[in-house]
């Protein structure tokens, strides 16, 4: 799927954001959308800026609660589950390729880096537990690839917990 992040507010609404050359930071930042993905027939996914910039939810909370030991959150976005673990005393590392993303991670006491999970990482093959939430299985648009590189970087015996939807993998 190629698709764009577009914001699609009306320009007549009164809460209307005024959105920057980079419309994912500028939510990020706000803690708001509206914000879609657009792909190229017109169609829209949602994304839940809102939700990712609150703090975690009870199915959030659930997933936390099956951590064991360090937890790399591979696409922790604006990193409520980062802040989450690390507000509980435990060792977490969020990843994300967006800036915007990392620095709101740190802002509210999480540890994040701005990098892909197909560069190298720190602890690679050490990681006790790997969350792929929010949609994020579609990281690089091949699961079977973000699957084997997630495998790389979980110890031997390492947890690997993955959000899915019934919708279609590729959306």
């Amino acid at each position: 799927m190629s698709a764009t992040v577009s914001p699609t507010a009306p320009t007549d609404r009164p809460d209307t954001v005024s959105w920057g050359a980079d419309p994912y930071a500028d939510a990020l930042r706000s803690g708001r959308g509206p914000l879609f993905l657009r792909r190229s027939d017109g169609w829209l996914l949602p994304l839940e800026v809102e939700r990712w910039c609150a703090g975690p939810d009870a199915a959030d909370l659930s997933a936390l609660r099956r951590c064991t030991g360090s937890v790399l959150d591979i696409g922790c976005g604006p990193g409520r589950l980062v802040a989450a673990l690390a507000a509980q005393g435990r060792r977490a590392l969020g990843i994300d390729v967006s800036a915007a993303a990392v620095a709101r991670t740190h802002a509210i006491g999480g540890t994040a880096m701005r990098r892909s999970v197909f560069d190298t990482l720190p602890g690679e093959g050490t990681w006790d537990t790997a969350l792929l939430l929010d949609g994020n299985i579609g990281i690089g648009g091949d699961p079977h690839a973000l699957l084997t590189r997630t495998a790389e970087l979980l110890a031997p015996h390492g947890l690997l917990i993955v959000e899915t939807t019934p919708a279609d993998v590729d959306e």
